[in-house]
């Protein structure tokens, strides 16, 4: 092999092991830094939009520390006060109220301020209180839609709710107020209620103090000796069945209008009675 061959393959040799061996070519990277947790990530979907508001009226009741008020309502809770609602409840005028379908639900009201004299001179800026749909405002045909009589007549979407929310956002002598509003999830003390009455193989349970949307569509019962039992809705937020459910703990199943179920196992012992209170899962605010 010539001398000019073997110099040629040694410069080429020479090249190869400087083109290897240099930082500057190299064909490894530092690892990359770890990946957020889950909990972090940038693709967390948005919440879900604030509902519309919507247009209605506003009066008020008296005190709610007025025995007068403390009765059942349509709904079936009881005193409103002493069941955790206060000056939170409200009465909804029928079209609002869906034959009680709407028990429980809680809205967002503010006073609207109408570009006139008059209803701003009455309204408390920049201030919205929430309520309950605890009553039922019975309209009076007595007098049409659009006199103060009539205020809950069809098709008048109106709220009837204590003295005390209401000069949280209006001054009570503007009487009737225009209000807008909108549904919002429900804030509650403690866990959800089941209250059991009734007779024999009739069972009667009313369902209050309903965190989230607040109210319910659906509710099955459990004994220890039955399958899951559905319930109707008597009236307001009272469920009934017949069935034998005696001496066997119970456990319900609510299912809320926003599609959310709930399952409490063995909410009342053995030897529940009629007349009893008892407490199971909440949903989440």
């Amino acid at each position: 092999m010539s001398l000019g061959v073997l110099i040629s393959i040694y410069i080429i040799t020479l090249q190869l092991i400087i083109l290897f061996t240099s930082p500057t070519t190299s064909h490894y990277s530092s690892p990359s830094p770890p990946a957020a947790p889950f909990s972090e990530s940038p693709n967390k979907p948005p919440s879900p939009p604030a509902a519309e508001w919507l247009s209605a009226h506003a009066t008020y009741s008296s005190s709610s520390d007025d025995t007068r008020d403390a009765v059942d309502g349509a709904c079936g809770y009881g005193d409103a006060l002493r069941d955790g609602y206060g000056i939170t409840a409200a009465s909804l005028s029928e079209t609002l109220f869906q034959h009680g379908q709407i028990c429980g639900a809680c809205y967002e009201l503010r006073c609207f301020e109408e570009d006139v004299p008059f209803d701003r001179r009455w309204c408390v800026s920049g201030r919205s209180i929430v309520v309950t749909a605890t009553n039922f405002c019975a309209p009076n045909y007595g007098f049409d839609a659009e006199s103060n009589g009539g205020h809950c007549n069809p098709p008048k979407q109106h709220f009837v709710i204590p003295v005390e929310a209401f000069e949280k956002i209006a001054i009570w002598k503007g009487g009737s107020m225009p209000v807008e509003y909108r549904r919002t999830k429900c804030t509650r003390e403690g866990r959800m209620r089941f209250t059991i009455t009734g007779s024999g193989i009739f069972n009667s349970v009313l369902i209050s103090n309903v965190a989230g949307i607040g109210d319910i569509v659906g509710v099955k019962v459990k004994g220890s000796k039955t399958g899951w039992i559905p319930m109707g809705r008597n009236w307001g937020q009272n469920w009934h069945v017949n069935a034998l459910l005696q001496n066997q703990p119970l456990s319900f199943e609510v299912t809320s209008s926003d599609g959310v179920t709930i399952t409490s196992y063995n909410v009342a012992p053995k030897n529940w009675t009629f007349g009893q209170t008892f407490e199971g899962k909440q949903f989440e605010s």
